[in-house]
């Protein structure tokens, strides 16, 4: 959620938008230590804490100002990632985290020392969950031969499908896709596709852009921002969108959905397994 903010009427809206999504149902709510320092993780709990059952709040670590320039730079040292971890508990007010996401994969540490750190975390009681961000399909398996991974959070939307391969490896292998930047640049403009579609099914194109995801895979679960309740109840209106494969089709393209095959029934469109 867009909600970092550290003021004001500003900050009590947030954390407005946040509780409203907690009474719609909304199962998984996403942020960072990249938000904001910190700020949206305090935020969260601020607005929430005590945390409902059913609700799942997921954070990142790899990403911190570490450069002498103040600027936000991967880092994926082990100690950061203890580091924050525990910053992330202390602002949460947990004891544990059930889904920690590796931010982004610093490509000046092995890999194995990320994960295996976040691992350790695992098997210390700091996380339940451990996800990646940003990875590709090599990446994905190398971590998942140290550990269990629960959630994948790759770009990927109906304009923007680099990440095919890896979507495609999390369905085979049952692991959660949270796509950010769900709704793609352009998609509420003259696109016309979606200009089209929307008109068909007297949904907006933003709801058409949510419906094509959730359409396309059952292991996807779009995360998409907003610090407007008006835009956080549009969005979770697209779940009440059904395309046809022809709408699917014109949206997307030539990609065909994935049938029902990677979660159980009833787990559809869920937040990962606990």
């Amino acid at each position: 959620m867009h909600l970092s903010v550290t003021s004001g009427s500003a900050r009590e809206q947030a954390k407005a938008v946040a509780r409203r999504a907690v009474e719609l149902g909304v199962p998984l709510i996403d942020t960072a230590h990249l938000y904001g320092g910190g700020a949206n993780e305090e935020l969260l709990a601020e607005a929430l804490f005590p945390y409902p059952d059913g609700l799942l709040v997921t954070t990142k670590a790899g990403v911190a100002r570490t450069g002498p320039d103040g600027e936000w730079r991967l880092d994926g040292r082990p100690d950061i990632l203890r580091e924050q971890v525990d910053q992330a508990l202390r602002r949460l007010r947990l004891d544990r985290i059930e889904l920690l996401q590796l931010h982004r994969v610093d490509p000046e540490i092995p890999l194995a020392d990320q994960i295996g750190t976040l691992r350790d975390l695992r098997d210390a009681g700091k996380i339940n969950m451990i996800g990646l961000s940003e990875v590709t399909v090599d990446q994905l398996d190398q971590a998942r031969d140290i550990v269990a991974i629960a959630s994948v959070q790759n770009r990927y939307n109906a304009l923007d499908r680099e990440h095919e391969p890896v979507l495609e490896a999390c369905e085979r292998a049952g692991i959660a896709f949270l796509p950010w930047r769900p709704v793609a640049a352009g998609t509420t403009g003259s696109n016309a596709a979606f200009a089209t579609v929307a008109a068909e099914t007297g949904a907006t194109a933003t709801q058409i852009a949510l419906a094509w995801l959730l359409h396309r895979s059952p292991v996807m679960l779009p995360i998409p921002g907003t610090a407007r309740i008006a835009h956080l109840e549009e969005n979770l209106a697209a779940e009440r969108v059904r395309l046809t494969e022809a709408q699917f089709r014109l949206v997307g393209g030539d990609i065909a959905a994935r049938p029902d095959r990677a979660w159980p029934r009833g787990r559809r469109r869920g937040a990962p397994r606990r």
